[in-house]
């Protein structure tokens, strides 16, 4: 009989703790030990059983809690000690959450794992904005890109994209929009295509949507200070933002700093 406990990859879903798979929420109320991202609601925690440990990994920019290799490594080191170990990452974990990092490190050390989708930022923050992504008559293709590349990554062809797909939704891409914004009118994008930057998306009461255009987002950036965590969108469908927001200003959230996000026990 093999001992080995399991690791699951859960997709925690984009900030609405609601929008967490049934899937997910069965293996966090049986998980031995939970290690979570900055971005996992922290009501999604309080499905932990009282025994469980609760490890934070969270990374901001400059500024990681864990590196990827201390976290491969607790997943492989709680697992062989027979623990069930729920990796809890925010969004997808196949959408640039490096999941098959953390599965190739698993299946290198012969733990058993599971991963479970979640609902990504991409597509839940712009709905939560009032953005459908696609449209009848407007856009009938769209693409998820990074806007931060590491490891010597090769940046995204900002040519193919600009010229061919409707609708951008760029992950991580804040800190590099000048250039970002650049490449695109370089590319052919006119500078009156609309633009949308999405702060905390589905968040209740930190959600921000800043509309404006290729032309002038940069400077309506500056002018108000918008940061990450934000999604960024690009195209025609973002003009629909002001017919159909329905979540910003519906709600309050107790939830108030970013550290409180980042209380967790190593076990």
């Amino acid at each position: 009989m093999n001992d080995c406990g399991k690791v699951y990859l859960v997709g925690a879903g984009p900030g609405d703790p609601s929008l967490i798979t049934v899937r997910g929420m069965e293996l966090l109320q049986r998980a031995d030990v939970i290690v979570y991202d900055r971005l996992v609601h922290p009501d999604l925690l309080r499905y932990a059983r009282p025994s469980a440990s609760l490890v934070y990994c969270g990374k901001r920019p400059g500024h990681h809690t864990l590196p990827q290799e201390e976290i491969n490594r607790i997943l492989v080191k709680q697992a062989t000690a027979g623990k069930q170990v729920v990796r809890l990452k925010g969004g997808d974990p196949g959408m640039f959450a490096r999941v098959g990092e953390e599965a190739a490190h698993c299946a290198r050390h012969a733990i058993p794992y599971e991963i479970v989708p979640g609902v990504t930022a991409g597509l839940a923050a712009p709905l939560y904005a009032g953005i459908p992504l696609t449209h009848r008559g407007t856009a009938s293709s769209v693409a998820f890109v990074t806007g931060h590349g590491c490891g010597g990554e090769e940046p995204p062809s900002w040519g193919g994209l600009a010229e061919q797909v409707d609708t951008l939704v760029i992950y991580m891409g804040m800190s590099n929009l000048p250039q970002i914004r650049q490449s695109l009118l370089h590319h052919g994008r006119s500078p009156d295509t609309p633009v949308a930057l999405i702060r905390w998306g589905t968040w209740k009461g930190r959600q921000e949507t800043l509309s404006g255009t290729l032309g002038n987002i940069e400077e309506k950036v500056r002018q108000q200070k918008f940061a990450s965590p934000a999604i960024i969108v690009v195209g025609e469908v973002v003009a629909y933002q002001k017919h159909l927001a329905w979540f910003e200003g519906g709600g309050s959230d107790t939830l108030n700093k970013e550290d409180d996000l980042e209380q967790g026990v190593m076990g």
